[in-house]
């Protein structure tokens, strides 16, 4: 008896011991956020605040306890307060991207990408996805809207981010798109039966109002933030017309009206105008992609207050593939091309129409980190500097609903905030190179040698 309880007691001290070293990394994670609720005062040559039409000089940012206490040229900086002087910068709200996939991979090779879905375990997958949402992070993008995963890696990677375990922007997920059988959110180019039974609710993949209520449903149950539908076709999806309507009216409706009932926005991919027009009619909260937007459909955005969330940088990375000459299927490419023709004139038309526009890149098409250079595309189409900025902060707030936390620098919202080097409304693509990183008043990044 006595010898029992004696390995009990070396067997719970073992475990006693394994889980205070397991512990220690957390812990030490944990006094570093302590850490960050000290006063600081951030400085830099200029501020931007998301909202306003041009910068203040000096930029003066109060963090304290995660939050913003004050921002502006005279903000009156309390006795105490740490220094963090990025000099010749300009501090702005942290980016934010109301269109990326972190849980799905780049890659320049289209049959290897098809094989790894097929190979990679969920938990290699979890990986990668981690690694992914480091790196957008660090370019700058403290809030995300990810439209589109399997397997809950979305669900898992939000809850990690949001406890501290891993680094990454704040995320809003959908867990899986919803759409019709055989459209883009399916899982189309295999033969019948080869993964067993067609996909259904469970999976995102629904037909008729009611089904796409229980999918909505399904999605919220298992921890969606937004609900993200396929309305029509897509470019890397094989057996579907790029512009053609996948969901009937009746199936619109009851899918953004139960997601509505739930208190859940609905982003809604559609390059086609009808497909486009159906989701309006319906209240989508906004269109994704729209490469072929017709005059009506934008009236329609413009007279109910839809944003439109262009993803140049979906495009910008076909593009670089195909010049590069990477394989991609001809029936794939083509649709490419034909998106390429038109998608820039139909920004350009929204633009005119005073349509609001927010920022979505559709990382995964193009090598996460690259988020920034949505900016720069939208600039080159026409955009006023100041208003691009404005698109990847307080617009997009105001698209995920955040508008109250994050997406300007005021007193009370999160500190969330970036800083880039010289002044980006006379060299937008300083968006490119940012070197100073916070979220919630903790600084991930700051690399003060590149301030200029």
């Amino acid at each position: 008896m006595r010898r029992t309880i004696g390995l009990f007691l070396i067997v719970w001290m073992a475990v006693a011991h394994a889980y205070g070293q397991t512990q220690k990394p957390e812990s030490k994670a944990n006094e570093s956020k302590t850490a960050e609720t000290k006063t600081l005062l951030l400085k830099a040559a200029r501020l931007f605040d998301g909202k306003s039409n041009s910068v203040v000089t000096p930029g003066l940012v109060i963090v304290t306890g995660g939050k913003i206490s004050a921002a502006g040229a005279n903000a009156t900086v309390p006795p105490g307060a740490e220094v963090i002087d990025l000099g010749d910068a300009t501090l702005m709200p942290g980016f934010i991207d109301a269109h990326t996939h972190l849980t799905m991979m780049y890659t320049t090779d289209y049959k290897q990408a098809a094989l790894d879905a097929l190979q990679k375990t969920i938990p290699e997958r979890t990986l990668d996805a981690i690694a992914n949402a480091k790196v957008t992070l660090m370019a700058g993008f403290t809030t995300v809207r990810d439209v589109g995963s399997q397997d809950f890696i979305d669900v898992g990677l939000r809850n990690a981010i949001r406890n501290g375990k891993v680094p990454g922007p704040r995320m809003l997920v959908c867990v899986h798109a919803i759409g019709s059988t055989g459209g883009h959110c399916d899982g189309t180019g295999y033969r019948s039966g080869v993964f067993g039974n067609e996909r259904g609710p469970e999976q995102g993949v629904a037909n008729g109002p009611d089904q796409m209520r229980y999918a909505v449903r399904l999605a919220h149950k298992y921890g969606a933030d937004v609900i993200k539908t396929c309305a029509s076709g897509g470019v890397l999806s094989l057996t579907d017309d790029v512009d053609t309507p996948q969901l009937t009216q009746e199936e619109m409706n009851a899918l953004i009206d139960e997601a509505h009932a739930l208190k859940r926005k609905v982003a809604a991919h559609a390059h086609g105008a009808e497909a486009a027009k159906r989701a309006i009619r319906a209240g989508v909260d906004s269109i994704e992609h729209g490469t072929f937007l017709d005059d009506e459909a934008m009236d329609m955005m413009k007279q109910r207050g839809t944003y439109y969330v262009p993803t140049l940088m979906a495009l910008q990375g076909l593009s670089e593939q195909m010049q590069a000459g990477m394989y991609i299927p001809p029936t794939i490419r083509a649709k490419a091309e034909q998106a390429m023709t038109s998608l820039h004139k139909t920004f350009q038309k929204a633009l005119a129409k005073n349509i609001k526009i927010g920022l979505g890149t559709d990382a995964a098409v193009y090598p996460h980190g690259r988020n920034g250079e949505e900016f720069h595309q939208m600039v080159d189409l026409g955009m006023k500097p100041v208003d691009a900025l404005k698109a990847g902060t307080s617009v997009d707030a105001e698209l995920l609903g955040l508008a109250d936390k994050i997406g300007s620098l005021e007193a009370g919202k999160s500190a969330d905030i970036v800083a880039v080097p010289g002044n980006p409304l006379q060299d937008i693509r300083q968006t490119e190179h940012v070197l100073f990183v916070m979220k919630e008043g903790v600084v991930y990044k700051n690399d003060r040698s590149e301030a200029h």
